[in-house]
């Protein structure tokens, strides 16, 4: 097996490695936390032995050989040889960090090169410290044996081919003067009948005579048990032999659940008669640009639905032929429930769990919380929520700097926290839930809050904001300055925060993915960020209007509610048209005038009005009609074209017309500061 060309394994093995190294960061910095939580210690015990076989079949020794030393000290802690302290989280998450590094270095095609001699030596100087006895020659239960993921795969790949897989437990004599000798004869004379896939004690042990009488092997072989036993009876100094065939656990549970044998002897049948079928994993892995291929593909036939069912209605009516015109109906309608279906299917073929993003956070709230001196209590909730691959790559970032920001701005330090009469650790809240056709994402905290006066005052002392300009804005508007670029609300500089970035960022990268901000704080109780995100970027449900002959749609996700406004109720202030809704004066413009078109609403004893909103702030269009809700494909506008003010792109529509998308955020982002402005003044 040394001799097989190991590269065509080289992307399950990365993607596995990512997965456990992800699993080890986040289980270690909840160890700290929970230092007697013997499970949590094995899983992570697992997950490192998992790698240090998957890294030393694949031939990476630096990777094997650091996480080799780092499952010595995980045993040592699950054996009560060692304890959970801040001392050993530090030393195993930096050789996380350095395993990282040696992962990225095999992704880029320069395999495990790096130095781990440093960080191996931190490992064993707790191994050493941790107990003044000598480390006792392990006994004969350290022989036991345990396969991985990988070693396991090879098992079921033999016994599906008909070969036979035993544990062969091997006792020497006592007092045998030549240990390694006779375990090299051992390997030597079954290397004939089958393969060893693996040895407890590991055979540079063995060679090394690192063990005390008994080692252990996997071994597969198409002879029966008692052929091999006595094979390795015939050398000298064997004291004993036991060899069983190894279950894994999966066919082990099966097993149990059912009789060994049926009534003729045979094979265990189950209730409906039927025998027992072995069920793998129902998942592989689907490279991304597959996905978006059928994504575009999948939003042609949308398309292509629509137009069929505007051709069905044209053609009834214009014709008289009934059963042609069922047959056609029935065709549309049959092809316009299996694209919804495909549709549905590929959705949820691009959706991922969130827990993707928020696992990579809590090793980040512990190493910003100690840098700042903080200590911190950090919740995550809702990481099974679901979102769309293309909305998680962007959400990251700004996750990242509000985490930042509830750390180094919201959070207190532990003596301001108990003079006022807080406890001293800090609460961020971390939570993700699907509401309506969205995701919400809340980051919270219940640190000193923002205080909407010192926000206008840094802007103005920054020369963001006239001090005339600053005394009109309310509540809202003051603290949606701190998106501002530049502005920053904190007294000194940090490695954390203070240079006056980071906040801009975040709301740059939600608006890229159609998304909404807002802030909620109680100066001296706390701060909630609040992210509202489609679903998904690719297809969405849009309302559409039409203004001076021309199709447009509003994405539903920004419509507040559609009213009608009679001319008598339209007031003016300051050259602003408003109208009051519900008590609240709302600022009014005519669509097209919004877009750079001529002309003005046709005449008319009501005027539609699309009341659209991105958190607090809310503006009403006047549309010259409604045309209703329709799920749309959307379209970039292309290079060409370029980024163009108030739209966001193009769709299709059943006609073969096209209909521009609206940019809601720009929209009301100019349109609404202008009106707030007009009537505060």
């Amino acid at each position: 097996m040394r001799d097989l060309d190991m590269s065509q394994y080289l992307g399950i093995f990365l993607d596995e490695a990512e997965e456990q190294l992800q699993q080890l960061d986040e289980a270690i910095v909840k160890l700290e936390q929970t230092p007697e939580d013997l499970d949590l210690l094995n899983t992570i015990f697992r997950a490192a032995h998992t790698l240090k076989g998957s890294s030393a079949s694949m031939g990476f020794n630096h990777l094997a050989t650091l996480t080799h030393r780092m499952e010595s000290v995980l045993d040592a802690l699950r054996q009560g040889k060692l304890a959970v302290s801040r001392e050993i989280i530090d030393i195993l998450l930096a050789s996380l960090d350095r395993l990282r590094v040696l992962k990225d270095s095999v992704a880029s095609g320069n395999g495990d090169e790096g130095e781990v001699g440093d960080v191996v030596g931190r490992l064993e100087a707790v191994l050493s410290g941790g107990s003044a006895a000598k480390p006792q020659v392990k006994d004969s239960s350290t022989a036991a044996l345990t396969l991985d993921d990988v070693e396991q795969n090879v098992v079921r790949a033999a016994q599906v081919k008909g070969f036979h897989v035993y544990e062969i437990r091997v006792q020497l004599e006592e007092g045998c003067q030549m240990k390694s000798a006779r375990a090299y004869l051992v390997f030597n004379n079954l290397k004939d009948v089958g393969e060893v896939i693996k040895s407890v004690p590991h055979t540079q042990e063995l060679e090394a005579e690192k063990f005390d009488d008994t080692f252990t092997l996997a071994f597969v072989s198409r002879e029966d048990a008692d052929t091999l036993a006595n094979i390795v009876k015939s050398i000298s100094e064997i004291k004993a032999v036991a060899i069983k065939p190894i279950i894994l656990e999966e066919d082990r549970t099966e097993a149990a659940a059912a009789p060994v044998a049926g009534p003729e002897g045979g094979p265990a049948a189950r209730g409906n008669g039927q025998p027992a079928e072995h069920h793998t994993s129902q998942t592989v892995r689907v490279d991304v640009q597959r996905l978006e291929n059928l994504m575009n593909l999948v939003g042609e036939l949308v398309i292509d639905r629509t137009r069929l069912a505007e051709v069905g209605n044209g053609l009834k009516a214009l014709l008289d032929n009934e059963d042609l015109l069922e047959t056609l109906e029935e065709v549309s309608l049959h092809i316009g429930r299996i694209t919804s279906d495909l549709q549905e299917e590929i959705m949820k073929a691009r959706m991922f769990p969130i827990d993707q993003v928020f696992n990579r956070f809590p090793r980040m709230v512990r190493d910003l919380a100690r840098k700042a001196g903080k200590e911190i209590d950090f919740i995550v909730e809702g990481r099974e929520t679901e979102l769309d691959r293309t909305v998680i790559e962007e959400i990251g970032d700004p996750l990242i700097h509000l985490l930042r920001n509830a750390i180094d701005h919201g959070i207190e330090e532990p003596a301001a926290r108990l003079q006022a009469g807080k406890a001293r650790y800090g609460t961020v809240r971390l939570r993700a839930f699907h509401q309506e056709n969205q995701i919400v994402i809340t980051v919270e905290d219940d640190g000193a809050g923002m205080d909407p006066e010192k926000i206008k005052s840094k802007a103005v002392a920054s020369g963001l904001l006239s001090r005339e300009a600053a005394a009109r804005l309310g509540l809202r508007e003051a603290l949606d300055l701190i998106f501002l670029p530049g502005l920053s609300t904190s007294d000194k500089i940090t490695d954390v925060s203070g240079r006056g970035v980071g906040m801009d960022i975040v709301r740059n990268h939600i608006e890229k993915i159609n998304g909404t901000i807002d802030i909620r704080t109680t100066p001296g109780k706390g701060t909630c960020f609040t992210i509202k995100l489609p679903l998904t970027l690719a297809i969405n449900r849009s309302l559409l209007v039409q203004v001076g002959g021309r199709v447009y749609a509003f994405p539903l996700a920004n419509v507040v509610e559609i009213i009608d406004v009679t001319p008598a109720a339209i007031q003016h202030v300051h050259r602003q048209q408003v109208v009051v809704v519900r008590g609240r004066v709302l600022p009014l413009i005519y669509l097209g005038q919004a877009l750079g078109l001529k002309g003005a609403p046709p005449a008319a004893d009501n005027y539609a009005v699309v009341i659209v909103g991105l958190a607090e702030k809310q503006i009403g269009f006047i549309v010259d009609s409604l045309i209703g809700e329709q799920e749309i494909v959307i379209k970039s506008l292309g290079n060409f074209i370029g980024k163009i003010p108030g739209l966001a792109g193009a769709t299709i529509m059943g006609d073969g017309s096209v209909a521009l998308i609206l940019d809601v955020r720009s929209l009301v982002g100019h349109l609404g500061v202008e009106a707030n402005r007009e009537l505060a003044s």
